[in-house]
């Protein structure tokens, strides 16, 4: 029993495993899931730990016991493009004559079709009205909202008769997923577990285990136990690519993250360079106002470093003495050693790159892609990769 649900929930991305599987078992067996509203309740705190996995549950519960698929994004997500739910719209539009192909490779925008999508799809989630067969509003069919059936699930509309399971309605999981398009509301989620937890200050946090265990070893005579509080005391340097031509399709994902990394930290120092970094950093997007990499090289070894970049350039600007592209820079040493004494340096680091992961072997600057790989830990700068990043630091 459930069996097939448990393979589905990993065919929608959501990493169960047997002992997930014995506790959704042994709650059963305490009665904690006695009908279809508490079942998908109880399911969801066993197998969903981390937030990115709601979205992909609440399609896979819906799939398996309605038999309702919901595509795996949001209304403005352009990777809709790619599910099966648009595919199929896409060649039922045009066996209808609604739309032809020439429509789809030329005539319209990939916005206009996303739209059109969803006009169809809520068209009956939204506009049917009565009736007992078709996804709508009133009636007595098990789906939709404000209608009189007794047991169903309420699509979007708020809850009137309290007879229906809340899984399909707003999606507000989606953009979690590693999946997903980045975001400025998920960017943020993101790099919120990175934190550098130390005691400061002085003792004024009550230690409450600590306190009860001695109290009880000393018969019962309480004993007050404090300790210092935990403050983040994270730092981080960032260090931009802000030059090259390879750059620019790039530009307005970089200028999200760094306002999402800025917000996020306190303690926060960036820094420019172009393609490469050499003898010297730069405080100013122009690069005008120079900044020695050596006296960078003097922060704490256990300061993070993140580094965006696409990596991409002549291998003669990365392998070569005086290989630095940039008018009046003329180090005497290869970038490459630049970059090994700061991955040297910070053990935290990372280098974030902004091409999609999946084209780094083919891309042009591949050959150098791949040299700077072994140096750092590299993702890209997508939500899955920026999550990687942080799971990487804090393991480090």
């Amino acid at each position: 029993m459930f069996t097939n649900f448990f393979y589905l929930l990993r065919e929608y991305g959501v990493p169960i495993g047997l002992q997930q599987v014995m506790e959704f078992y042994k709650g059963l067996e305490l009665g904690l899931a006695s009908d279809i509203d508490s079942l998908f309740t109880f399911a969801r705190l066993v197998f969903i730990k981390k937030l990115e996995h709601f979205d992909a549950f609440e399609r896979a519960f819906a799939f398996y016991f309605y038999g309702i698929e919901i595509p795996p994004a949001s209304k403005e997500d352009l990777s809709l493009l790619g599910t099966k739910p648009f595919q199929e719209w896409l060649e039922r539009e045009i066996s209808l004559g609604n739309l032809t192909w020439e429509d789809f490779y030329h005539n319209l925008s990939k916005e206009e079709l996303i739209r059109r999508f969803w006009e169809t799809v809520l068209e009956q989630q939204e506009a049917h009205h009565g009736g007992g067969r078709w996804i709508g509003t009133g009636g007595y069919s098990p789906f939709g909202h404000s209608g009189i059936s007794r047991r169903g699930i309420r699509l979007y509309g708020a809850s009137r008769n309290r007879s229906a399971i809340k899984v399909i309605g707003e999606r507000r999981y989606m953009n979690y997923a590693s999946s997903s398009t980045l975001k400025a509301e998920n960017i943020r989620q993101a790099l919120e577990p990175l934190r550098n937890m130390v005691p400061e200050g002085p003792p004024t946090v009550l230690d409450v285990d600590e306190t009860i265990f001695q109290t009880a070893k000393r018969g019962g005579d309480i004993e007050l136990i404090f300790d210092r509080e935990l403050r983040d005391k994270i730092r981080v340097i960032l260090l931009l690519d802000n030059g090259g031509v390879s750059m620019l399709p790039y530009v307005g994902l970089t200028r999200l993250l760094f306002s999402k990394v800025r917000d996020r930290f306190r303690d926060l120092r960036f820094f420019y360079f172009r393609n490469c970094i050499y003898g010297n950093v730069f405080i100013d997007p122009p690069r005008m106002k120079k900044y020695p990499t050596m006296k960078l090289l003097e922060e704490g070894p256990e300061t993070r470093v993140l580094i965006v970049g696409d990596a991409a350039m002549a291998p003669e600007e990365l392998l070569y003495p005086h290989g630095a592209i940039e008018y009046g820079v003329d180090d005497k040493e290869a970038g490459i050693t630049w970059l090994e004494r700061i991955r040297n340096r910070f053990k935290y680091s990372v280098w974030l790159n902004p091409i999609p992961k999946d084209q780094w072997e083919t891309v042009y600057g591949n050959e150098t892609i791949s040299t700077v790989r072994g140096i750092f830990n590299m993702e890209d700068l997508t939500l899955g990769g920026i999550k990687n990043t942080v799971e990487y630091l804090n393991s480090r």
